[in-house]
C-alpha cells in the first residue's frame, strides 16, 4: 500500500474531502484505512463492565486507501509518492524509499 500508519494523509473524496488527518490504523487485505478525524460513524453500545452507561459512542470508521494521498513532510502539498531504490551505507543490499513527486524529499524508508 502507498500509506502506513502515522503517516499525515488528505482525503480527496467522500463527505470529509480536504479534510487532514493521521492514519491510525491499515487493513492491507481490505486496501482500507483509518484516519485521525475522518468518517465518524455512531455505534449504539449496550451497557457492560467497561461501559456501564452504555450509550451512543462516536468512532472512526475506515475508508479505501485509494481515497487518501500522502502530504509531504517537507512541502506540505499532497503527493502522490515515487518509490526509488537506495543503496545501504555499509551494505551491498539496496531498500526502497517513498519519495515526494515535487520536492523530492524522502517521506519513508521501506524494506
Amino acid at each position: 500500500m502507498h500509506v502506513r500508519r502515522g503517516h499525515q494523509v488528505v482525503v480527496l473524496a467522500g463527505e470529509d474531502r480536504g479534510k487532514r488527518g493521521k492514519i491510525l490504523k491499515v487493513f492491507p487485505d481490505k486496501g482500507r484505512v483509518i484516519v485521525e478525524g475522518v468518517n465518524f460513524i455512531s455505534r449504539h453500545m449496550r451497557p457492560s463492565a467497561g461501559m456501564p452507561q452504555g450509550g451512543i459512542v462516536k468512532k472512526e470508521a475506515p475508508i479505501h486507501a485509494s481515497n487518501v494521498m500522502v502530504i509531504c513532510p517537507k512541502c506540505n502539498e499532497p503527493t502522490r509518492p515515487t518509490f526509488k531504490s537506495i543503496k545501504d551505507a555499509n551494505k551491498t543490499s539496496r531498500k526502497k524509499a517513498q519519495v515526494c513527486k515535487k520536492c523530492g524529499e524522502m517521506i519513508e524508508v521501506t524494506s
